[in-house]
């Protein structure tokens, strides 16, 4: 059967409500909603009421904020290679006493796919699944690039200076950036380049850290190599 038109209407609003939800990051009220989606707060509290019904959304006394169902899907997504990331992931998070993940490429946006953060630390970085910014920004976005062929990094809007960036991190084999996705926050990471999958990146984030940046990217290189290795057929 058909979907109507107001069918059609109600599901882009309340994806465009989760797009809202995770590009802000902290819980936002239905006032706020209402005034991005342009409707009023009683369609808001149905959009949200269904939402949370699938656990997509989770409201508080601080406002709506994604639900635990969003973290499913996105380990839904590759699946294969979430699993096979998970062990080298674990090792580079606790080794390296940093937040370590893995993003996948989808349209233009970098989207991570899943995360480890240490066990050591008493304070580190979260960066939850599902989490997106362009390609052309951060350090994952560069190394995703150098996956990406000639008439795919024509499409892209993006400065002189950051292609120059990443040819720079075509010879180094790894990307840095600092404060371009998450202000404060570093990043190192390294193309993944898996058969049958989506062009992909292995990458940690961090505030400072005693590793020197040539450091820390070769020992993403050697576990992406080991991550190729295992998803080979």
């Amino acid at each position: 059967m058909n979907s109507t038109p107001a069918q059609s209407q109600t599901l882009a609003r309340g994806l465009r409500t989760l797009e809202l939800l995770l590009a802000a990051g902290t819980p936002v009220s239905i006032a706020e909603l209402g005034s991005s989606l342009g409707v009023h707060r009683s369609i808001v509290y149905r959009i949200i009421r269904t939402l949370e019904d699938f656990r997509l959304v989770t409201r508080s006394e601080r406002g709506v904020e994604l639900g635990p169902g969003i973290a499913e899907l996105a380990r839904g997504v590759a699946r294969d290679l979430g699993s096979a990331s998970l062990h080298e992931l674990s090792a580079i998070a606790n080794e390296l006493s940093m937040t370590a993940y893995v993003a996948i490429l989808d349209g233009l946006d970098c989207v991570a796919l899943m995360s480890i953060e240490p066990v050591n630390q008493s304070a580190t970085i979260a960066y939850k699944p599902g989490a997106r910014h362009p390609i052309t920004a951060g350090a994952d976005g560069a190394a995703i690039q150098l996956l990406l062929d000639d008439d795919q990094l024509s499409r892209l809007d993006q400065e002189d200076s950051r292609r120059q960036r990443v040819e720079e991190a075509r010879q180094r084999g790894y990307a840095s950036s600092r404060g371009e996705v998450v202000p404060g926050i570093s990043a190192v990471a390294v193309p993944l380049d898996v058969a049958g999958h989506r062009p992909a990146a292995l990458a940690v984030v961090y505030v400072q850290s005693q590793w020197p940046e040539e450091r820390i990217g070769e020992r993403l290189m050697l576990s992406a190599a080991a991550i190729e290795a295992r998803m080979r057929p």
